[in-house]
C-alpha cells in the first residue's frame, strides 16, 4: 500500500507534465467508459421494452385447459402499420357482469364508443385526423407508462359491444405473458446486432483503453527504471506504476459513468429513429457498473504492468535506450485461418455454389471475422516494420528516410496511433453487410403494392368503398375451389375473379386476355402449388349452398406479375358474370387491392382502409412491417454504434498522436540542433503516421469487404457482393488517411529546448 500511495504522490507532484498526463489518462478513460456503458446498456433497453410489451399482452381463455372458464370480457387484436411504425389496437367488449381484468397503465377498460390511447397516438390523431378511422370513439383516457413499451408506442384500447367485435374475437383470461409478442428486435437478429456492435465499438474501445493506459509509456518507463536503480524492489516498482494507472483509470471510470448518466437523461427525451426509452431503462445495472468500475481499471493495471515490467527487470537497458526487439510476427498468422474461411465462401459463390444454410456457417463466419480483425491488429506492426525497412533502403528523400527508419525501429507506437481507425473501417464494411442482408429480406421493391383483406371481415358496401379509394388502381377477388372435408387430399385450384382491365392494374404486362372467357394464367418461371390440366373440373361454393363447376380451359394468357402477387401461374381467370363476389361465401374469399408502391401512397391507402373498415385485418403483400420497424431500430443502433466507434477511434488517434509528439520532443530537439528544417520534421512526422495508417486501411478495406461478402453469401439473400457499398468504403478510408496525415502536421514544433536533451 505504501508503494501504491508513493506512486500517487509521484504522479501528482511530478510537475505540470505529470499532472497533464494524469488528466489526459483520466479524460481518455472517462470517454471510453462512457461509450462502454452506452453499448452495454443497449440489451437492457430492449429487455425493458419487451418486458412491458409482455405484461400488456392479452391472453385468451383456453377451453381445453379449463372446461368451464369464466370470462366477462372478449377481445380482438389488430396490428397495422403507421408508416414504418407498428400500430397496435385491442378491441374489448364486456360480455357479463363482474370484475374485469385490467392491463397495466389503465384504471378501467373503455366502454362502448370510448378509446384509451397512448400519448404518442393521441399526438398522431391531433396532427393527422385521417387516422381517426382506425380508432373510432371518444378519447376517454391515456395509457400510463407501465402499459407502454416505450414513449413512442402507438397503442389503443377500443371499447365495443359484443356484436361489434370482429369474428375472430376470443374470451379474455388475463393480461400478461412470459414472452413479448412484439419484441423490439428478434432474438436471432439481436445476436447479429450484439456481434456487430462488439466489432464496431468494443474492439476499438479495448484498443483505446489500452492506449490511455500506456500514455507516456517511454517517459514512465525511464522514471520507473530510475526508481529501480536507486534501490526500489521489482514488486514495489510495479506497485508504483499501478498507483498511477489504476488511479487514473478508476477516476476516469467514475467520471465516465456519471457522464453517461447525464447523457442518458438527455437522449431518453430525444430518442433514436424507431427507438425511444424511459430514462430508467437506460441507467446502468449492477453488471454494467462492475464492468466499468472494476474491469476497466483491471485492464489498465494489466496493460501498465506489462509495459512497466521491462523497466523493473532491466532498468539499465531502459535508461540507456538499448536496441528494441523487433515486433513478433506470430499475430500475423491469425489472418491465415480468418481469410481462409472468408475467402473459401467467396470462392464457392464465384464457382456458382450456394453455401448458405446450415449451422457451420453461423459459427465459422463470426469466428473468421474475429480472427481477421485480430490479425489486422497484431500483424500491423511487423508488416509496417518490414515495409519501412524496404522503403528506407530505396528512397532518396531525407524526410522519408527519417520517417521510415523511425517506423522500422519503433513500429509499436505507430500501431497505437492507427489501430482504432483501422478497426473502425474494417467493422464498417461488416455493418454494411448486416444492413444489406436485413433490408433485402424485409422490403418489397416492386412498383405495385397489393393489399389483402378477408371478405368475412367487410360488408358488400365496404367492399365497394374500398375499390373506390383514391390511388387504388384495381381490385380483384381471390377464391379457392371447394374441397370436401374427408381428410384426404383433393386437388384444388386458385381463381381470380376479375376483368382484363383489373388484371392490368396488378401486372407489368398481359398478353392474350379476353373479357367474358375463363382463361388460364401463365407466368414464365413462377412456381405453382398445383398445375391444373385443361379439362379438369373444379366446384366453387356459393352462399346459398349451390356449387358452380368451372372447367379448366385450354386457352391461356401470359402475364408479367410482381411476385408475390395474387396473380400467379397455374391460376384461372373467371369473369365476374360467372361468379359474382356477392354470391361467394365469406370464408376463404379475399379482396385484393393494388396501388403504387411509394411510401406516401401506401400510408394514405392504409389510412383509408382503416377509416372504411377499422376492424378488418389488412395484409400488405410482400411487406413485413415488423421487420421494417426492426430494421429501423437496428439501423439506429448500428448508427449509434458507428458514432461511438468513430468517437473512440478518433479519440485514440488524437490521444496517441499528441502523446507521441510529446514523447518525441527530445528526438525532435536533437534533429533541430543538427540543422533539420521544420518542413523536414513535419513531412517525417506525417509519413510516420500515413505509412501504417495506409497499410492498415488498405488491408481493412480488402478484408472487410471479403468478410461482408462471406456474410451475405451465407445469409442466403439475393445480394452476395455489395458493389454499391465498396466505393463508399474506399472513399471513407481515403478520407481518414488524408485527415490523419494532415492532423499530425501541427504537432511537430521546431523549438530547441535544452531540457529535452538527455544527459546519460
Amino acid at each position: 500500500m505504501n508503494s501504491f500511495l508513493f506512486g500517487l504522490r509521484l504522479l501528482w507532484r511530478g510537475g505540470r507534465r505529470g499532472r497533464a498526463r494524469f488528466l489526459l489518462m483520466t479524460g481518455g478513460c472517462a470517454l471510453g467508459v462512457a461509450c462502454l456503458a452506452a453499448v452495454l446498456t443497449i440489451p437492457a433497453l430492449t429487455a425493458a421494452h419487451d418486458a412491458r410489451s409482455a405484461d400488456r399482452d392479452p391472453w385468451p381463455v383456453i377451453k381445453e385447459m379449463d372446461p368451464q372458464p369464466v370470462s366477462n370480457v372478449s377481445f380482438a387484436t389488430r396490428e397495422d402499420a403507421y408508416g414504418a411504425e407498428p400500430l397496435y389496437r385491442v378491441f374489448v367488449a364486456r360480455t357479463g357482469p363482474g370484475r374485469t381484468p385490467l392491463p397495466p397503465g389503465l384504471d378501467r377498460l373503455p366502454a362502448p364508443g370510448e378509446v384509451v390511447l397512448s400519448p404518442r397516438l393521441q399526438e398522431v390523431l391531433h396532427d393527422h385526423p385521417g387516422v381517426s378511422g382506425l380508432v373510432p370513439g371518444k378519447v376517454a383516457g391515456v395509457i400510463g407508462p407501465a402499459g407502454l413499451a416505450g414513449p413512442d408506442d402507438l397503442y389503443a384500447y377500443i371499447g365495443n359491444t359484443e356484436e361489434q367485435l370482429p369474428s375472430d374475437a376470443r374470451e379474455l383470461a388475463w393480461f400478461g405473458s412470459r414472452f413479448s409478442p412484439n419484441p423490439v428486435v428478434d432474438e436471432s437478429t439481436l445476436d447479429i446486432l450484439r456481434f456487430t456492435l462488439s466489432c464496431i465499438v468494443l474492439l476499438p474501445l479495448v484498443v483505446f483503453l489500452s492506449v490511455c493506459a500506456r500514455l507516456s509509456a517511454e517517459s514512465r518507463a525511464r522514471r520507473l527504471a530510475a526508481l529501480r536503480l536507486v534501490g526500489l524492489s521489482v514488486k514495489d516498482t510495479l506497485r508504483v506504476n499501478a498507483g498511477e494507472t489504476v488511479a487514473a483509470a478508476f477516476l476516469g471510470a467514475v467520471v465516465g459513468v456519471i457522464g453517461y448518466l447525464g447523457f442518458n437523461e438527455v437522449m431518453a427525451r430525444i430518442g433514436l429513429p424507431g427507438l425511444h426509452w424511459y430514462p430508467a431503462d437506460g441507467r446502468p445495472g449492477v453488471g454494467t457498473l462492475a464492468v466499468c468500475l472494476v474491469l476497466c481499471p483491471a485492464l489498465a493495471w494489466f496493460v501498465g504492468r506489462r509495459s512497466a515490467r521491462e523497466a523493473a527487470l532491466t532498468p539499465l537497458n531502459v535508461r540507456r535506450t538499448a536496441q528494441r526487439k523487433p515486433p513478433k510476427k506470430y499475430g500475423t498468422l491469425l489472418l491465415v485461418p480468418g481469410l481462409g474461411v472468408i475467402g473459401g465462401y467467396c470462392v464457392l459463390s464465384v464457382l456458382g455454389r450456394d453455401p448458405s444454410g446450415g449451422s457451420a456457417s453461423s459459427v465459422l463466419v463470426p469466428g473468421a471475422v474475429l480472427l481477421t480483425g485480430a490479425g489486422l491488429v497484431f500483424g500491423l506492426a511487423p508488416v509496417t516494420a518490414w515495409l519501412a525497412r524496404r522503403l528506407a533502403g530505396r528512397v532518396r528523400s531525407l524526410p522519408l528516410t527519417l520517417a521510415m527508419r523511425r517506423a522500422e525501429v519503433e513500429p509499436g507506437s505507430a500501431l497505437r496511433v492507427v489501430t482504432g481507425l483501422v478497426l473502425l473501417v474494417y467493422a464498417s464494411s461488416l455493418t454494411q453487410g448486416v444492413l444489406v442482408e436485413l433490408d433485402q429480406v424485409s422490403r418489397r421493391t416492386a412498383p405495385v403494392q397489393e393489399y389483402q383483406i378477408a371478405m368475412s371481415e367487410i360488408s358488400p358496401h365496404q367492399q365497394g368503398e374500398l375499390a373506390r379509394v383514391e390511388g387504388v388502381r384495381a381490385s380483384v377477388v381471390a377464391v379457392q375451389s371447394w374441397t370436401p372435408d374427408t381428410g384426404e387430399f383433393t386437388p384444388s385450384v386458385s381463381a381470380v375473379i376479375a376483368t382484363c382491365s383489373q388484371i392490368a392494374g396488378f401486372t407489368d404486362w398481359s398478353k392474350g386476355c379476353v373479357d367474358g372467357k375463363v382463361l388460364r394464367v401463365h407466368e414464365s418461371g413462377a412456381p405453382t402449388e398445383y398445375d391444373a390440366k385443361p379439362g379438369q373440373r373444379f366446384p366453387f361454393a356459393l352462399k346459398d349452398g349451390r356449387r358452380v363447376t368451372i372447367a379448366v380451359p385450354h386457352a391461356r394468357f401470359a402475364v408479367g406479375a410482381y411476385q408475390p402477387s395474387v396473380i400467379g401461374s397455374g391460376e384461372i381467370l373467371i369473369p365476374p358474370s360467372l361468379l359474382p363476389s356477392a354470391a361467394l361465401p365469406s370464408e376463404g374469399t379475399y379482396l385484393h387491392l393494388a396501388t403504387a408502391a411509394d411510401d406516401a401512397t401506401v400510408r394514405r391507402t392504409l389510412d383509408a382502409i382503416g377509416a372504411i373498415a377499422p376492424t378488418a385485418k389488412v395484409e400488405p403483400v410482400g411487406i413485413v412491417f415488423e421487420s421494417l420497424h426492426q430494421l429501423t431500430v437496428i439501423r439506429s443502433l448500428l448508427a449509434a454504434g458507428m458514432v461511438l466507434g468513430l468517437v473512440v477511434g478518433v479519440a485514440a488517434f488524437v490521444v496517441s498522436v499528441a502523446d507521441r509528439a510529446m514523447e518525441r520532443r527530445g528526438q525532435v530537439t536533437a534533429l533541430a540542433l543538427l540543422g533539420a528544417r521544420g518542413g523536414t520534421l513535419r513531412v517525417a512526422q506525417c509519413a510516420q503516421v500515413v505509412l501504417p495508417l495506409g497499410v492498415g486501411l488498405g488491408a481493412a478495406v480488402v478484408t472487410g469487404w471479403l468478410a461482408e461478402s462471406s456474410y451475405l453469401i451465407t445469409g442466403g439473400g439475393a445480394v452476395h457482393w455489395d458493389w454499391a457499398g465498396l466505393p463508399l468504403l474506399v472513399v471513407s478510408a481515403l478520407g481518414v488517411l488524408v485527415v490523419g496525415g494532415v492532423a499530425s502536421l501541427p504537432l511537430v514544433r521546431r523549438h530547441v529546448d535544452p531540457e529535452h536533451i538527455r544527459r546519460d
